[in-house]
């Protein structure tokens, strides 16, 4: 600063300029402009944003399921995937003395299982076996964004084991019900009650479904509600915040690109219809419109294929140019597409059916992409419902004396080892599969039981199927030509 500007701000002629604010540094994601006005977001909760939505997503998502091609290819793959023939169930009990199997005891739970998964026995209905069960569950995660099962403990269908399940649709649990709490400290959150640590205590649900208005003359139940104890039900849905505590469709972030590409499909053919069937249009400089052929002010005239219209003098005719689809057609739609199946956590390939662009290095990289996607769903409905009916059945099985295990109530954990074979799939080059599997098994880093289980499959049933053939085989002098173990352990019991 210089002797003359400093005397002329000592005698006030001169303005001291402001310093200029410092830029905070800020995400361009939060930075509030003109450009992100429009930019809508709230600090809610998980169960605050999905509270007003909720009945809503499932309304728009159903409809989706029943006229979307994309949104029902979406959810029949999920199931197809996810559960295919059936989850099975593998005891893998051991011996008292030693790290042994107890085939004995492993092959009777497994049977008595398999007695009490058929439709009459585990349903409360009779209609649903438990492999339905897993399909119907695995369905409505996608479309509703959550399951609900209640645990009767009865017999029903003439089983011995008093377990049976009620599925219950997602829309009887009453999201609106603020009633009284067991406790101080509870609260509803929407048809849940929970303790202060948010473990969910009861249910509230409903006596009738909502949307069963065109049966009335069901006999009307006194109370609008039945609170279920959380014992008694299984509230299946996969949360993507914590906290929550409803379940909302897979769909909701494709909602709306789904209803934009539905409309402008239906558009695109009316207007391919439109240009094949106008052939043209007449005008008349009189702009009247008389005789025999008009009818509410509009000319009649027929076409037929090869047929020639003679016109009356002065009138002319103009064809209009109505090309459609037009080139832009296919590349929205995949773009559409695209974005429905990234939204949904699928590949494109799956969703529309499309292979037309891949190749085998593609689709190898598509395929396993999904199938660690539909891994997950498997675990997650392992853990919470499989896990969960199956150690209701153990304790009620033995109590009802199907299970004669003596030594239960001392070592409970002993039984309680199942292991769920969920499906395996089949790879776009079986042949270099197994190849693979072969040098990984003969390196040490697979067992055949590994290798058999990603296949969807079971060892030990393999090697029994196994020791049946080559028994077979003997008596009828036949030689088999199969690469498996040399010698097959004899059972243990």
């Amino acid at each position: 600063m210089g002797l003359r500007t400093r005397f002329l701000r000592t005698l006030g002629l001169q303005r001291v300029p402001r310093e200029q604010p410092r830029r905070r540094r800020s995400y361009a994601g939060a930075i509030v402009s003109r450009l992100t006005s429009d930019w809508m977001s709230t600090r809610a909760s998980a169960d605050a944003e999905i509270r007003n939505s909720l009945s809503k997503l499932r309304d728009r998502s159903r409809e989706m399921v029943r006229n979307n091609p994309y949104a029902k290819q979406a959810k029949r793959t999920t199931q197809v995937n996810v559960v295919g023939s059936g989850i099975k169930l593998q005891s893998q009990v051991q011996q008292v003395r030693g790290r042994k199997p107890s085939e004995a005891i492993n092959r009777l739970i497994e049977e008595k299982w398999h007695l009490w998964t058929r439709a009459q026995h585990c349903d409360v209905a009779g209609r649903h076996s438990f492999h339905m069960m897993e399909w119907l569950a695995t369905g409505a995660l996608p479309e509703s964004g959550e399951a609900l099962f209640r645990i009767i403990r009865r017999p029903f269908g003439g089983s011995r084991v008093p377990l049976a399940l009620e599925m219950i649709e997602s829309d009887v649990l009453d999201e609106e019900y603020q009633g009284p709490t067991l406790a101080k400290l509870n609260e509803w959150r929407m048809g849940v009650e929970i303790n202060e640590w948010g473990r969910p205590v009861r249910y509230a649900f409903l006596t009738r479904h909502p949307g069963d208005y065109w049966f009335q003359n069901a006999p009307q139940k006194g109370d609008k509600h039945v609170f279920l104890p959380a014992a008694d039900v299984i509230h299946l849905f996969i949360p993507e915040r914590p906290q929550q505590h409803r379940g909302v469709p897979w769909f909701h972030s494709v909602m709306a690109d789904a209803h934009q590409l539905q409309g402008y499909e239906e558009a695109a053919v009316i207007r391919a219809r439109a240009g094949a069937s106008v052939m043209g249009f007449v005008t008349s400089p009189e702009g009247e419109l008389d005789g025999d052929d008009v009818e509410g002010d509009r000319r009649i005239s027929e076409f037929e294929p090869g047929m020639w219209k003679y016109l009356e003098p002065g009138q002319n005719v103009s064809v209009p140019n109505i090309s459609s689809p037009d080139q832009q057609y296919e590349m929205f739609v995949k773009n559409k597409v695209r974005r429905f199946a990234s939204g949904f956590g699928c590949s494109y390939e799956t969703l529309s059916r499309d292979f037309s662009e891949t190749n085998y290095s593609s689709s190898r990289l598509s395929l396993l992409e999904d199938r660690e996607h539909w891994k997950v769903i498997q675990s997650y409905l392992i853990e919470n419902f499989h896990n969960r009916v199956f150690r209701e059945w153990l304790d009620l099985a033995v109590l009802a004396g199907e299970l004669p295990f003596d030594d239960y109530d001392a070592r409970p954990e002993r039984y309680d080892t199942p292991r769920w074979m969920a499906r395996g799939w089949d790879w776009v080059d079986p042949l270099k599969e197994a190849k693979a599997y072969r040098q990984m098994e003969q390196a040490g880093y697979m067992t055949k039981a590994q290798i058999v289980a990603k296949l969807g499959g079971d060892f030990f049933d393999n090697l029994t199927e196994f020791s049946r053939e080559q028994q077979a085989a003997e008596e009828l002098n036949v030689e088999l030509d199969r690469d498996i173990i040399d010698e097959l352990p004899e059972e243990v019991e």
